[in-house]
């Protein structure tokens, strides 16, 4: 176990696994936040009135979400990876199943789907979570409120955080994904459904 936690630091220590593995964990928490919005709406707007129920919900679309992001990435990485190996074994002329380069790419195909996964499941369960205290200290209302800025505070982190990477103004990032959660909110609150 150990020796496989040293492999999984070892490979997010190299900028490649890390550049692709945060885009999938990014746009796929962006998915899953904006997903949570249109839940939360749409269950208010359903006239669910218990915040257990919606919660529940939410964690199904995140177990859907997240099993997506794991299985698709997988599969992707799987695909490219092997096509990458092939590249490199016409190349070299040899075959390199159980080598150091084939291990490195295996490695860095885990590392993607798992990160993948773990993006649309924080972007889905963190903004739920006003609906575990719906009814004790929130109304519905509130709890339906509490949600959208959750996640419209994670999506402005989103944003936030990738203009730290390119340099730009993190506030105006942040603001723009943060604007998204906001826009389905509203598309989902004054469009007939």
């Amino acid at each position: 176990m150990r020796q496989r936690l040293r492999r999984f630091v070892r490979t997010l220590e190299r900028e490649d696994v890390r550049s692709i593995s945060r885009r999938y964990f990014i746009s796929n928490g962006f998915d899953g936040a904006l997903t949570s919005v249109g839940v939360t709406v749409g269950a208010y707007l359903s006239g669910i009135a218990d915040g257990l129920t919606v919660f529940s919900i939410g964690i199904g679309a995140a177990i859907g979400l997240g099993t997506s992001g794991v299985w698709s990435v997988w599969e992707i990485e799987r695909a490219e990876k092997q096509a990458e190996l092939a590249r490199v074994e016409r190349a070299m002329l040899t075959d390199l199943d159980e080598t150091r380069i084939q291990r490195q790419k295996a490695g860095a195909r885990q590392v993607n789907a798992l990160m993948s996964g773990i993006g649309p499941i924080i972007g889905v369960v963190l903004p739920m979570t006003p609906f575990l205290i719906e009814g004790s200290v929130l109304s519905m209302r509130a709890a339906t409120l509490s949600s959208i800025g959750v996640a419209v505070a994670i999506l402005f982190t989103f944003g936030a955080y990738l203009a730290t990477i390119s340099e730009q103004n993190w506030f105006v990032a942040g603001a723009r994904m943060g604007m998204a959660g906001v826009l389905v909110a509203l598309l989902n609150f004054l469009l007939p459904g």
